[in-house]
């Protein structure tokens, strides 16, 4: 049985499904959110979405978390507390994910109760390269390392997770690749960029997306809780999209422009605030990122219940933007004339 589960991070909205989701779990004890920011910044309708989650307000780059794993005989840590894009400043942002990941291990280090850790983390740590292999597992290095942004956070993050599974064996260590999340209530610059009526491609590129439905990705992080699964997983609905199918499906316009422009127009977005696009995520619109799942299929013999094409679906639906049932056809026999 899991006793008492901490979840990092639950002012976010995964955080805080994730939170929940363990929350009604019979199995487990207690449940401890802590995040920077109270629990009311969690509901956008009057409800709470915690459920019986205890919320603590904590920095977790302060040892005040090494208290609260103490004091309340933490046995089980979920680290969702991760952003992708800079509330404030690049440097607040890095302070947060690296300096509170490493307060967070070393406080895991010190109690003789932790005995389980899920770590979030991202398939942006392979980056996105027009010299990078068709498609990722989890032993393929990064052909050209991410020198900026959230990823080089997770690649620093990760770094931390190994060093702490090696100096505490006993512990079961997991570390979970996602891929770019959708869903009806996720918020990214992806999903912000997909909502735009037009949309600024990279001319002469259409590179290869994938997807996790945030539906998806609450589950797994909810099995590697209560299991021991150690090992790094990546994490992606079944299937691709190239971009063309997504602007198609999204009944968007496409803007093909050079390169360079493209990332202009990427800074003047992220000066307007419309679309924060950082260097990342321009080379994915350019050259795409595939990532192989088979070892957390085999694991945990599960099965993401939204293909990447399906999670994108959720998402434009969601958004009143619909799926058009002509581009899913044509995306349909253009995928069957490939096979054959």
């Amino acid at each position: 049985m899991t006793h008492t589960v901490l979840v990092t991070g639950v002012s976010r909205h995964i955080g805080a499904r994730v939170a929940s989701a363990l929350a009604a779990d019979p199995g487990i004890g207690r449940v401890i959110g802590v995040d920077t920011v109270p629990p009311s910044s969690l509901t956008r309708d009057g409800g709470a979405l915690l459920g019986r989650t205890e919320f603590v307000r904590i920095d977790l780059r302060t040892p005040d978390i090494a208290q609260v794993i103490s004091a309340e005989d933490v046995d089980t840590v979920v680290h969702m507390s991760l952003v992708s894009e800079p509330a404030k400043s690049r440097s607040a942002m890095m302070e947060h994910n690296v300096i509170g990941t490493m307060q967070l291990l070393a406080a895991c280090q010190r109690s003789a109760m932790v005995r389980r850790v899920v770590v979030r983390s991202t398939t942006a740590v392979y980056g996105s390269s027009p010299h990078a292999p068709a498609v990722f597992t989890e032993d393929t290095e990064p052909v050209d390392v991410p020198h900026s942004g959230y990823a080089k956070d997770a690649i620093e993050i990760e770094g931390y997770v190994r060093g702490f599974a090696r100096r505490r064996s006993d512990v079961v260590t997991s570390t979970l690749r996602f891929a770019n999340l959708m869903g009806p209530r996720v918020d990214s610059p992806l999903t912000r960029y997909f909502s735009q009526p037009a949309l600024p491609t990279v001319f002469g590129f259409d590179p290869r997306l994938q997807f996790v439905h945030e539906d998806d990705v609450v589950e797994v992080m909810c099995r590697m809780a209560v299991e021991d699964r150690p090992g790094v997983f990546n994490v992606s609905g079944d299937g691709v999209l190239l971009l063309s199918q997504c602007v198609r499906r999204a009944g968007r316009t496409a803007l093909p422009v050079p390169s360079p422009a493209f990332g202009v127009l990427g800074m003047l977005a992220r000066t307007t605030g419309l679309v924060d696009f950082s260097p990342e995520q321009l080379a994915l619109m350019s050259h795409g990122r595939v990532v192989d799942t088979t070892r957390l299929a085999a694991t945990l013999a599960w099965k993401p219940k939204f293909t990447t094409a399906a999670a994108f679906d959720d998402f434009l639906q969601s958004r009143g933007m619909g799926a058009d049932r002509t581009a899913a056809l044509v995306d349909w026999l253009s995928g069957l004339a490939t096979r054959r």
